[in-house]
C-alpha cells in the first residue's frame, strides 16, 4: 500500500468539509453527518458564555432553526496536515442569515478523514 500524497490527504479533506459546507446551505443535516465523527463535539461562544456540546446539538440546529441558503458562501481558508491529524478554517457567508468561522480538527481513521471538533465564531450582523 503506498502513502497518500499531501495533494491526495488535502483533497480528501476538502471532499469533507464540502460535506458540512452542503449540509449548512441546504439546512439538511444527514447531507453532513458523514463529515463527522459520532463521538464529535462542536463548541462557541454566545454572548460570553459557553456552548456546545455532543454534534448532535449541531445537527438539531441545522435541522430545526436553518432556512436552505442558495446564496451560502464557503471558503477554505487553510488546511495544515502532519500524519493522521489535521486541522482547518472555513469561513461562511449567508447561511440561514449568518456568517461563521469555523475550526475544524480532523483525524484520519481507517483510513478515512473524519472531523471529530468544530469549535466556532459567529460574526455579528451588519
Amino acid at each position: 500500500m503506498s502513502n497518500p500524497t499531501y495533494v491526495q490527504e488535502y483533497n480528501a479533506i476538502v471532499d469533507v468539509l464540502s460535506q458540512y459546507n452542503e449540509g449548512g446551505a441546504k439546512a439538511d443535516s444527514t447531507l453532513m453527518k458523514p463529515a463527522f465523527n459520532e463521538q464529535a463535539t462542536l463548541f462557541g461562544v454566545d454572548g460570553d458564555k459557553l456552548v456546545g456540546g455532543a454534534i448532535q446539538n449541531l445537527y438539531d440546529v441545522i435541522d430545526n432553526s436553518f432556512r436552505p441558503s442558495p446564496e451560502a458562501r464557503a471558503a477554505i481558508v487553510s488546511i495544515d496536515i502532519v500524519g493522521t491529524a489535521a486541522s482547518a478554517r472555513v469561513d461562511t457567508d449567508n447561511v440561514s442569515g449568518f456568517r461563521f468561522t469555523d475550526f475544524f480538527n480532523l483525524l484520519k481513521v481507517d483510513g478515512q478523514w473524519t472531523i471529530v471538533s468544530k469549535i466556532y465564531h459567529t460574526h455579528p450582523s451588519a
